[in-house]
């Protein structure tokens, strides 16, 4: 784990209240409005002033951040409302603050409140330091821009829980395999609010964050449940807690990736696509979904432009390269990722090595204005794939 990973995690769990989000297009004045600063959702009010704002009039409050454990502003949490507007940002930061910024669309943005009127905020560039904090606090990329859950409890519905619950009380293994894991949780989530085979073809996108909040949720009770007694005692010696604080870590980034190949698949499964997973391509490269198949690929006499590549990554901010010599008989490459926010640069980047960026539809907005009609949503794919194979 890194320094500023070691730093952020920290602030946060010694905080009265933190908040993360990634860093949006529209934070970084990069929609064509006149909005500046962070922008702050309603859902995380308590770490912004003790009671809401009133429409109608405007409200504020100053604040000392230390940045990255280096650098400190005088900022301002304000809610806007007057006229049409009706929101909470932070603002004042200072000239030359260095992390609002084009470049800094996609990375993560931490606040931390630890005492009356002092914060601590970080920004968190690279995919490990970002899949490192999801990993410290058991969160989901989809699991943001809303207040930390510190204590890893379970907030599903009533009859969720109940089926997460009989499913625990079965478990006869420390951690069930991904694909069962992600199997069990989805088919509580599809029972508990009677999800039909019709929604989820009306609404993948939706159906697909649903299952992986889910599978998070049920995650976080198997690791209650393994270890829940165990951090209860005292440990023998640092070296026994580092061991096993690095395994539950390795296991959360593990499972994470996984997680999103198996719900993913799930989908395709009820669209009754042509798909196969992890096909060995070249130099014995395993792209994650080649459409329609190993065969078809591999056949020279195949029309390759009926040939469909899709990768997929939680975050992508640096990794998007991995995937560009994984199947050099598609030329473009599309990318399905949870990231919320990339920079204009990159994404030019990205197009100009024909790589395609998928997305559930609700992150759209969190991704610059001009690019928006460039990228597609899990449905739009799909769409694409049908054509194909129709």
């Amino acid at each position: 784990m890194s320094d500023i990973v070691s730093f952020a995690v920290e602030s946060v769990n010694k905080s009265l209240t933190s908040f993360c989000k990634f860093v949006s297009a529209n934070d970084a004045g990069k929609t064509g409005g006149h909005q500046e600063g962070f922008y702050i959702p309603k859902n995380s009010i308590p770490l912004m002033f003790d009671v809401p704002g009133v429409k109608g009039s405007n409200k504020e409050r100053f604040v000392t951040i230390k940045w990255q454990n280096d650098f400190e502003t005088n900022s301002r949490f304000i809610y806007y409302g007057q006229g049409t507007r009706n929101e909470y940002r932070l603002t004042r930061f200072g000239r030359g603050f260095p992390f609002l910024t084009d470049n800094n669309v996609g990375d993560l943005f931490i606040l931390s409140h630890l005492s009356e009127d002092y914060y601590e905020g970080f920004v968190l560039q690279s995919d490990e330091d970002i899949e490192e904090f999801f990993a410290a606090f058991n969160i989901s990329p989809n699991e943001t821009n809303r207040l930390i859950e510190k204590h890893n409890t379970v907030t599903a519905k009533d009859n969720l829980l109940a089926c997460f619950e009989r499913y625990l009380s079965q478990l006869n293994v420390d951690f069930p395999s991904t694909i069962e894991l992600a199997s069990c949780a989805r088919d509580c989530y599809n029972k508990s609010f009677h999800v039909k085979l019709s929604q989820i073809i009306a609404n993948p996108d939706i159906e697909l964050l649903n299952w992986l909040n889910s599978e998070y949720q049920l995650f976080k009770a198997i690791e209650n449940k393994c270890y829940g007694e165990r951090i209860k005692t005292p440990f023998l010696s640092v070296e026994e807690l580092v061991i096993l604080a690095n395994t539950i870590l390795n296991r959360r980034k593990s499972r994470a990736g996984k997680s999103l190949e198996h719900h993913l698949a799930e989908v395709f499964n009820n669209f009754n696509l042509q798909y196969q997973s992890q096909v060995i391509t070249e130099e014995a490269k395993r792209p994650d979904f080649i459409f329609p198949d190993f065969e078809s690929y591999h056949n020279s006499q195949y029309n390759s432009d009926n040939l469909i590549f899709l990768a997929a990554k939680t975050t992508c901010k640096d990794r998007w390269r991995q995937i560009l010599n994984e199947a050099d008989r598609i030329k473009i490459k599309y990318l399905f990722t949870l990231q919320q926010g990339i920079s204009a640069n990159q994404l030019t980047e990205m197009y100009k090595y024909d790589v395609r960026l998928v997305v559930p539809k609700p992150y759209l907005e969190s991704f610059p204005m001009e690019f928006r009609d460039r990228i597609y949503t899990l449905n739009k794919f799909i769409a694409i794939v049908k054509e194909i194979q129709d």
